[in-house]
């Protein structure tokens, strides 16, 4: 199985905007970046930017 390359960068949030991302991550059980990268990856789903999966691939 290979996996997802990832990159990190900076990213300045105002502190009410990051409290509130804090406190929804933590009634999903995720951590602050999971939650992150789950809002961004929904955001792009629903604006159909996701690039199609290939045949095969899992998840």
């Amino acid at each position: 199985m290979s996996e997802k390359k990832t990159k990190s960068f900076v990213l300045r949030v105002d502190s009410d905007t990051m409290d509130a991302i804090e406190a929804w991550a933590a009634d999903e059980f995720r951590s602050t970046n999971g939650q992150l990268q789950w809002i961004i990856t929904e955001a792009l789903r629903k604006a159909h930017r996701l690039p199609k999966r290939k045949k095969g691939e899992g998840a």
